[in-house]
């Protein structure tokens, strides 16, 4: 018999690798090598992720893929879906199934929604748990095959998945779908699985809530459970630590026992009541912001929370954004609506004087607060609200001048988020969406405008598709918490659009008038949101400049009190935020509560203190200072709570 004929595939580092025709991807594994095939629970065939039992039939680009690539990992999440679907399935018959895919939202890597009417209780999880350790350990093949249309219509309905045929009845008639199936489940899925239940290395089931079918709150209320696997039991149990650190994080709660701030019913959610102690860290972050902006050349405007619809007419918003705008109010017999952004208050201030290309450029900055309709489901603490103060900014420039405006914006980003202590980063150019207003060849040359000024920093940066909002592209900037988590902030974006539709315009030196270039920016993003990651990236202990209190003093007994009067007075004549703390309480009670409010210094003061003039600090952690004369520690206190330098504004 003759010899199957050769392919070549390439593999990652480039090499060739000769195999027969219609060899699997796991026998590709193997003539690599045994230690890879052992560790092999996928591959990507020319950019694909496949299963290792496919079949390579002609030359191709192919990786081998492990439990420790973000592509393997999210084939054992998918898996273990499946592993629960059917481990519910078998304890409770009358559940239907709808989807379950892999997900990453930091803190569950998979979920499956149930047509369950009782829902699941925490009795209902463990059986579960314990059920899919059961299949796991069987170590059941998972087996894929292709049928058509109609015969998974016929398998589906016979066991009475009304949601399977739902999602069958999108799909073309003739059309073949591919079916997933291990022991006696059976599910409508693209793939890939591992190749058997037994190569699930760690799970764990999270939480149970309500999702409605297909996001519409219309529809049915189903059963959702979470869960997240990986690829070491190690892993997992890293992971479970780390949301237990995230929760003691948790700036909701962190909020409550620092007293910064609250919602209330009365107010309505998604809106924040500032605490005195919120509201001077917020004063503080605020006043930095705007020392910044002045040094980088902006000039503060302020604008109104309303404007008449004519405005959102002409801005796009009513056609491009008009969901998440709140429903208009009647002044006049004109309909006016809450404003969801800036912009066209900065343009129409632009617009007040005919402006000239010697004015360029002209940088507008405010901190305006806006108005967004979140449905209550998806609102969270500050991280998700209905209203909202954005560092929002408007430059106004020339064609020439467009490249050094964004460099600037970029500079002064990282110098700003540097600031309050974060120095990790990830960057991205997110290109055209779908839903776009404008000519496509404006987009590229905003988008290339965007690319070059990263690539002049020196900035490593991946490209978002399809992720800039209806009017430009942007550049989106997260930040890394202390705990590794990703966070939106900044986004500094080209728009070529609204100057157009507000006709936009400045003489240039040939007395033309022409359209400037313009750019939207935002540095912290918003401010309650860049609050809640600030406090939870510094678990509540503000940096000294930030707290809200920076030192309380605590006289031993009453007959310190008189003189830590005056010591609370020395600290605040220096500019500190003091406070005396001299109850009845036991010294050691005060000294923890002080700790439990984050404050970074306590000033004892006993005999020893009164008599020689000075006071006993110690740091926020418990660390004794020792006696200092009052002198020298008002200046340790004040080099520990100066303001971070001012930046030095170079021109590029």
């Amino acid at each position: 018999m003759a010899a199957d004929p050769a392919i070549t595939l390439r593999l990652p580092d480039g090499k060739p690798l000769p195999m027969p025709k219609g060899s699997t991807l796991l026998e590709v594994a193997k003539a690599i090598g045994a230690r890879l095939a052992k560790d092999a629970i996928a591959a990507k065939l020319d950019g694909r992720i496949v299963d290792l039992s496919e079949r390579v039939q002609s030359d191709a680009q192919v990786a081998i893929l492990t439990p420790q690539s973000p592509e393997g990992l999210a084939v054992i999440r998918h898996s273990a879906a499946h592993v629960m679907a059917s481990a519910v399935k078998q304890l409770f018959p009358g559940a239907l199934v709808t989807i379950g895919p892999a997900v990453d939202d930091g803190v569950n890597g998979f979920y499956y929604d149930f047509d369950f009417d009782r829902g699941f209780t925490e009795e209902d999880v463990a059986k579960i748990t314990a059920r899919m350790e059961e299949i796991i350990r069987q170590d059941v093949p998972f087996a894929r095959s292709e049928v058509s249309r109609d015969e998974a219509q016929a398998r589906f309905a016979a066991q009475g998945e009304s949601y399977k045929l739902e999602l069958l009845e999108a799909i073309p008639a003739g059309e073949q779908v591919s079916l997933y199936q291990h022991g006696e489940f059976v599910d409508l899925c693209r793939g890939p699985h591992l190749p058997s239940t037994g190569r699930i290395p760690a799970f764990k089931l999270m939480s149970v809530a309500g999702a409605y079918w297909r996001g519409d709150s219309k529809r049915k209320m189903l059963a959702r459970i979470y869960g997240n696997a990986f690829a070491s039991k190690k892993d997992l149990e890293a992971h479970l630590s780390l949301l237990e650190e995230a929760r003691r994080r948790d700036h909701r709660l962190l909020g409550k026992q620092l007293d910064l701030f609250s919602f209330s019913p009365s107010v309505g959610g998604g809106l924040v009541l500032w605490h005195p102690k919120g509201a001077q860290v917020r004063y503080l972050i605020e006043d930095f912001w705007r020392q910044t902006h002045f040094d980088y050349g902006y000039e503060l405007v302020n604008t109104p929370h309303i404007g008449r619809a004519e405005l959102w007419q002409t801005s796009g918003h009513l056609g491009f954004y008009k969901d998440n705008m709140y429903a208009p109010m009647e002044i006049e017999g004109n309909p006016f609506y809450l404003k969801p952004m800036n912009c066209p208050f900065h343009i129409e201030i632009y617009k007040s004087a005919l402006r000239s290309y010697r004015d360029m450029p002209i940088r507008f900055a405010e901190l305006g607060t806006v108005y967004r309709y979140e449905a209550s489901g998806v609102l969270h603490g500050l991280m998700r609200v209905r209203g909202f103060t954005q560092d929002d900014a408007h430059i106004f420039c020339r064609p020439d001048q467009l490249d050094r405006e964004i460099r600037r914006c970029l500079q002064h980003t990282f110098f700003l988020l540097r600031a309050f202590g974060f120095d990790k980063f990830d960057i991205y150019l997110s290109t055209r969406p779908e839903k776009f207003v404008g000519e496509p060849a404006d987009w590229e040359r905003a988008q290339e405008a965007l690319r070059s000024a990263m690539q002049a920093e020196g900035l490593e940066f991946k490209i978002d598709p399809g992720e800039g909002v209806f009017y430009g592209p942007k550049i989106d900037i997260k930040i890394h918490d202390s705990l590794g988590r990703s966070w939106q902030c900044t986004t500094v974006q080209v728009d070529f659009n609204l100057p157009r539709r507000f006709e936009v315009e400045y003489v240039d030196q040939n007395n033309t008038r022409v359209q400037p270039f313009m750019v939207h920016r935002a540095l912290l993003g918003s401010i309650e949101r860049f609050f809640g990651v600030l406090l939870e990236h510094h678990a509540g202990r503000f940096p000294a400049w930030l707290a809200p209190v920076q030192a309380v003093v605590l006289p031993v007994t009453r007959d310190q009190q008189a003189y830590a009067q005056k010591v609370q007075a020395a600290f605040r004549a220096a500019g500190l935020r003091v406070q005396l703390d001299d109850r009845s309480e036991k010294l050691g009670f005060r000294i923890r509560e002080a700790q439990l409010a984050k404050v970074p210094f306590m000033l004892v003061v006993g005999q020893r203190e009164v008599e020689q003039g000075g006071v006993s600090p110690r740091a926020g952690g418990g660390e004794d200072l020792g006696f200092m004369s009052l002198d020298e520690a008002i200046g340790r206190l004040s080099r520990e709570a100066a303001r971070p330098a001012r930046p030095v504004v170079e021109e590029v």
